[in-house]
This record gives structure tokens, C-alpha cells and sequence, in this order.
């Protein structure tokens, strides 16, 4: 009897459909496998994964049974992307055809999808050019993101990148000003943030690390007056990027 293909919002349950996922091409974003399940179709699996350069983790098979919704995940469990990713060189193909200025955000190792899901949608509301996210350590397009995107994944384009440091070096090559968050920054609204620009909003509770700090041109603070020391990412992610926003609509910021 054939198996049965099995697409639950954002994973795929079972070997053989986890093969045929990464034969037709399909986005993955990362592939659970159990641990000491390395022979048979699952050796298929992970030197697909590998060419593809698609994480694999291992995990405890009490792990997959948490997770799958069917009970027949035969020790293998993909997440997959619920909307397809674009390039970074589509972001800032997409700023040159609207004739404006790049206007990105960078996310490093945010790895909750309400917070994934909210820049999305914000950064649309703003009218950024597209939002970039790391392969690894950090959330893809999940279903929960998709959701709390509320239908700005079909106007925002999200790349995702193999090495975040690596491209916001490519970024400042092409005169982009690549602009981190940061309590020890120079304050948001004395910062100019009127040309072309790429913020950088780092995750939940450690903050931007160390080596995309080292790679920014510039760190940026946000007010804080009352007794709580930091916001949430995507809180932070928007006040950031409406402050942005107010500047080039004014032509005013930066004293």
C-alpha cells in the first residue's frame, strides 16, 4: 500500500514523503530525524539534506511523538516553509523598481514566530523592502508565522541566508548602512536613518551577536523610562522601523 503523503500546516511526517519533499525542491526548513536512525531511507534523506544544505537535527524519538500529529512519523519529521523565499539580491531589486532607497531588516536568530510573524507584517505596514533571516538558530516561515503575518508574507519578500555577517558585509559593499538595536547605543531619535539601510534586531533576551555587532555600522538605543530594561523583539523591531519611516516622510532626524 502506498504511503501517504502527509502535510499538516507547516511539517511533513514520514520517510518516504520527507524524500519526495526534497526531490521536488520543495522550501525545508530543518528535518527531525531520531536519534541513531541513520540507515535505509534515511541515509537518503540526510545526503539530500546535506546537498541542499538543509539542517538536520537530531533529537529523542519522544521528541517526534510530541510533534506529530499523525502518529506515523517512522522517526523522521520535516518543517517546511509555508510561503517560498526570495534573495537578497530580489529585496533590493524590488527597492530599485519602486525607485526608493533600500529599506531592509535583518533578523538575527529570532526564534519566535509570533515575533517572526509581527516584523513581517509591520515591515510591510512600513513599507521595507523585505525582511532577511539566518538558516540556522532562528524560526523559518512556519505556520504560526504565516498566521501572525496576517497576509504580508504575499506582499514582503523574506530571504533567507546561509551566513547573516557575511551578507550584511555584502550589504554595506552596495552602500547600505547596516544598523543594529542595542541598550548601549546612540539614542533612535538622534540617529540619522534617512538613506539606505538595513536594521538589525537581534533575539529574544541575548540580543544581536557578537559578530553581526562587530559587522554594524552603527548601534541605536531605544528610550526606556520605566522600570523594565528591554521590549520585545518585534516591539523593538517596530519602533525602529516607524521611526525610519517618520524620517524619510520628514526628511527630519539625525540631530
Amino acid at each position: 500500500m502506498e504511503e501517504k503523503q502527509n502535510y499538516l500546516n507547516d511539517r511533513i511526517e514520514g520517510r518516504n514523503p520527507v524524500i519526495e519533499a526534497l526531490r521536488s525542491g520543495r522550501e525545508i526548513d530543518k528535518i527531525l530525524v531520531a536519534k541513531g536512525e541513520t540507515e535505509g531511507s534515511v541515509s537518503i534523506i540526510l545526503s539530500k539534506a546535506r546537498e541542499r544544505g538543509i539542517q538536520v537535527q537530531e533529537v529523542d524519538r519522544r521528541k517526534l511523538n510530541e510533534l506529530s500529529e499523525t502518529g506515523n512519523h517512522q522517526g523522521v519529521l520535516a518543517f517546511v516553509a509555508m510561503h517560498e523565499y526570495a534573495e537578497v539580491s530580489d529585496l533590493l531589486k524590488r527597492a530599485e523598481e519602486k525607485g526608493e532607497t533600500p529599506f531592509l531588516i535583518a533578523l538575527d536568530q529570532l526564534t519566535d514566530p509570533h515575533n517572526l510573524g509581527s516584523v513581517i507584517r509591520t515591515a510591510n505596514a512600513v513599507g521595507a523592502h523585505g525582511v532577511i533571516i539566518p538558516k540556522r538558530r532562528a524560526v523559518g516561515l512556519t505556520a504560526v508565522v504565516a498566521k501572525t503575518a496576517a497576509g504580508a508574507l504575499e506582499y514582503t519578500p523574506v530571504a533567507k541566508v546561509t551566513n547573516l555577517t557575511r551578507t550584511l558585509e555584502e550589504l554595506k559593499e552596495k552602500g547600505i548602512w547596516v544598523i543594529g538595536a542595542d541598550m548601549g547605543g546612540t539614542p533612535l531619535f538622534k540617529s540619522d536613518l534617512k538613506g539606505p539601510i538595513c536594521l538589525v534586531i537581534g533575539a529574544e533576551g541575548d540580543g544581536i551577536s557578537r559578530l553581526v555587532r562587530e559587522t554594524c555600522d552603527m548601534m541605536v538605543s531605544i528610550p526606556m523610562n520605566g522600570e523594565i530594561e528591554s521590549l520585545n523583539a518585534s516591539v523593538a523591531a517596530g519602533i525602529m522601523m516607524y521611526e525610519t519611516l517618520r524620517q524619510r516622510e520628514t526628511g527630519k532626524g539625525g540631530k
